[in-house]
């Protein structure tokens, strides 16, 4: 498409002004400067592109030099330094004005994420405002979180290359990738799981093994904020009950969530099922770990001596020594689920560390 025809009132009196400088060889005048910076911000502030703004005042240059007294090379020198002042000054305050709306851009996005994601402000107000960053959240969003081993910001060059990269495979989609309280944010279509999926990929590798975590599709401006909170809760749980995972999936983690929905209740079983341990030379650390390695081999005795570093024996006596003292024997079928979901509520609780 043609660029818009630019008015001639952004030149101001550029004609004059080069015309009295060949005739008396003199440099601009604080106050013609300061025209020229207010004329450049209000070319800015009204869209038109600073190329155009410069090839304006070339084109007015060359129609104005035959009237320009420009015998000797003292007047076409005091010309062309005129032209370069009123550039100058010119492009100044254009540049100005440029930076001044990318910094009010910066603000108005930072402060719409922040309302986003904490469900702050009138959704119907929350979704207008969505579509000036891409987002129709009239539909079903999934939000992506990922950790690093550092804070991040939005200007740091870790979230500029993720966001690159995506950009670059997804050009076209509706994706907003920001950074919050240190970590960097993916909120795409919950019907574009692939976008999330290669976000997982390009931040775990740019953040040098960072793990990401990625909530459930929710609809509406509410789902943003559910499914933020739930990648938040997958990286939480993921630390306290020490997954390997790099990539966690928050519909993967319900039934953690459901275990200590009654604290106490868990509490009482960790106390009831695993207090006895506590009576074992070296105290329950080393069994409770027994246990959790043990669960996680799928109760494979040989896979959890190996993973131990024990013996298959040595790792006989410790179940032995569990089911001496708690009651429960952990290879029967009947006493393995009580026993493996106390386990899961110590982890979540962060017993024995912690005092229930």
């Amino acid at each position: 498409m043609p660029e818009p025809e630019i008015p001639d009132e952004y030149l101001g009196n550029y004609a004059h002004i080069l015309a009295d400088v060949a005739a008396t060889g003199r440099r601009l005048t604080r106050d013609e400067l300061d025209t020229r910076r207010l004329l450049g911000r209000e070319a800015a502030e009204a869209g038109f592109q600073l190329r155009a703004l410069v090839g304006l005042h070339l084109a007015a240059t060359r129609t104005a030099w035959p009237h320009a007294v420009c015998a000797d090379a003292v007047s076409t020198d005091s010309v062309l330094a005129a032209v370069e002042q009123a550039v100058d000054a010119f492009a100044a305050g254009f540049e100005r004005a440029q930076r001044l709306t990318v910094r009010r851009e910066e603000a108005a996005r930072r402060e719409f994420i922040d309302d986003l994601l904490y469900g702050r402000s009138d959704l119907g107000r929350l979704a207008e405002r969505a579509t000036r960053f891409g987002l129709r959240l009239s539909r079903a969003h999934a939000v992506a979180v990922a950790t690093g081993r550092e804070a991040y910001t939005e200007t740091d060059s870790v979230p500029r290359s993720v966001e690159a990269a995506l950009l670059t495979r997804f050009s076209g989609r509706k994706i907003l990738i920001t950074t919050k309280d240190g970590r960097l944010v993916c909120i795409a279509p919950g019907s574009q799981p692939d976008v999330l999926r290669y976000f997982a990929k390009q931040s775990h590798a740019a953040t040098d093994g960072g793990r990401v975590a990625v909530g459930r599709p929710h609809p509406g401006p509410g789902g943003v904020v559910q499914s933020y909170d739930e990648a938040l809760e997958a990286l939480d749980l993921a630390e306290r009950m020490d997954l390997d995972d790099p990539v966690l999936y928050a519909a993967d983690l319900l039934v953690y969530p459901v275990l200590t929905r009654d604290r106490q209740a868990m509490a009482d079983l960790v106390r009831s099922e695993l207090g006895p341990l506590q009576q074992a030379r070296g105290g329950a650390e080393p069994l409770l770990k027994t246990l959790t390695v043990y669960f996680d081999a799928g109760c494979v005795s040989a896979e959890t001596a190996r993973r131990l570093s024990l013996s298959v024996r040595a790792l006989t006596y410790r179940l032995e020594r569990i089911h001496q003292l708690t009651g429960s024997d952990p290879s029967d079928p009947v006493h393995r689920y009580t026993l493996q979901t106390a386990v899961i509520g110590a982890r979540l609780l962060g017993w024995p560390a912690k005092e229930l």
